[in-house]
């Protein structure tokens, strides 16, 4: 049985993942997040004896099912009727020769969020029982790891869009899927939101072990220990795993900056096609009209509906190459031996990181229009290269994202930065 990490008496040391500060933590009251003192990172959520997040994690999964077993979309146009389920999404993809948008469909919006799901109802069920039930340390492992890849409440945007890119084209009818499948995209977003690795761990294995020569206030590093990025637990460095969940360790990751300058690199690579040729192609009557990203946004703009061509340009146009550039200044900036104001440092990075996400919309609205509109000769609609590149700037522009480690830059800045004596708060 696991133990319960959550007395408010104890007080332990938490290192933060982002500026590297030791902590000392005292649990109070369920539901407040706990807040590095230094950076603001979240620490953890104490959640003593939570059974609304396995609630909340088994209504989204009932909700995913009935999405998956009725039609999401229809619409009707000179007098043949179609309708799309979400599974079509990704199937017209692979149809058309397109297997990998296929599975980066289909993976970020059923599989993987389902994965997600499951593995917490699991966790939940196995801490409720007498006897912890096989593999659950290692779902515990696997969560944190897969949660930036869960889309389903961009699908869900990306399909609004689609509804007013196509409404004047057709007449539709927002099926029965629809409505599920918005709902399980909402819980999906307020299950991930209550989740917290560093308080699941201590459900799972009991009170964190402190180091002797651990104090609180200084970094990790200099007291030679290191911190898990899963768990939290504190640990010398030069292990290779760590001592209580077992998870890969890195002080620092190696070769992190030229990793992330590299996807970097090959975003760049990706977009130029993702620009230059057409992300979908309309056939009409025997005529063909390429469509790219930039003719999409400037449609739009004709039809008078600026605020979907302001949310197009920004997904596809201002993000992408936004968050190149933040990241290659992030990177630049761990270098820097001036002074840098590290609260504007790090909220560029918490938007870079969570923002690159959003920009698969355009991916997603592709994906809908091309299952929705196959009407032989009368209208179809296929995806074209420029959508793959197009995702694949997404996906790279994310992994960089989440190879780059904040505290590079807080290394750099501890001389130039005054001591302080910090004291950590809860969320208010």
């Amino acid at each position: 049985m696991a133990q319960d990490a959550n007395n408010t008496s104890q007080t332990f040391l938490l290192p933060c993942h982002e500026c590297d500060l030791v902590s000392a933590v005292s649990p109070g009251k369920d539901g407040l997040w706990l807040l590095c003192p230094r950076c603001q990172h979240p620490l953890m959520r104490p959640a003593r004896n939570d059974q609304l997040t396995p609630a909340l994690a088994f209504t989204a999964l009932v909700l995913l099912a009935l999405s998956l077993l009725f039609p999401y979309i229809g619409f009707e146009k000179n007098g043949i009727e179609r309708a799309m389920t979400i599974s079509d999404a990704a199937m017209e993809l692979a149809v058309y020769h397109h297997p990998l948008m296929a599975v980066v469909v289909i993976a970020t919006i059923i599989v993987i969020p389902a994965a997600y799901l499951i593995s917490v109802c699991w966790i939940h069920l196995s801490l409720a029982s007498a006897k912890p039930l096989p593999g659950r340390l290692l779902l515990a492992r696997v969560l944190p790891r897969i949660q930036p890849w869960m889309m389903a409440d961009v699908f869900a945007i990306a399909a609004l869009v689609s509804l007013i890119k196509i409404v004047a084209m057709a007449h539709i009818h927002l099926m029965s899927a629809f409505w599920t499948f918005s709902g399980y995209a909402l819980l999906l977003l307020i299950t991930v939101t209550r989740m917290n690795t560093v308080s699941l761990w201590s459900q799972l294995l009991g009170h964190l072990e402190q180091p002797a020569q651990a104090r609180a206030n200084l970094t990790a590093r200099e007291q030679d220990l290191m911190g898990c990025q899963w768990c939290g637990q504190l640990q010398a460095i030069g292990r290779h795993r760590c001592q209580r969940c077992h998870g890969v360790l890195h002080d620092r990751h190696p070769l992190g900056l030229q990793r992330v300058w590299a996807l970097l690199v090959t975003a760049i690579l990706c977009s130029v096609p993702a620009h230059l040729f057409p992300i979908m192609v309309t056939t009409s009557l025997g005529k063909t009209e390429p469509s790219t990203i930039i003719a999409g946004v400037l449609l739009f703009i004709r039809h008078g509906d600026w605020p979907i061509a302001l949310i197009i340009f920004t997904a596809s146009v201002l993000v992408p190459f936004g968050k190149i550039l933040a990241l290659g200044w992030l990177c630049i900036a761990s270098r820097r031996h001036t002074p840098l104001d590290m609260n504007s440092q790090m909220q560029l990075y918490r938007i870079t990181e969570w923002i690159g996400r959003w920009s698969m919309i355009d991916v997603f609205v592709v994906a809908i229009i091309v299952a929705l509109f196959q009407m032989g000769s009368i209208l179809t609609v296929t995806p074209g290269v420029g959508g793959l590149a197009f995702c694949g700037v997404v996906i790279f522009t994310m992994l960089a994202a989440h190879q780059f480690d904040p505290r590079l830059i807080w290394d750099r800045q501890r001389q130039l930065i005054p001591p302080t004596e910090p004291t950590l708060e809860p969320e208010r």
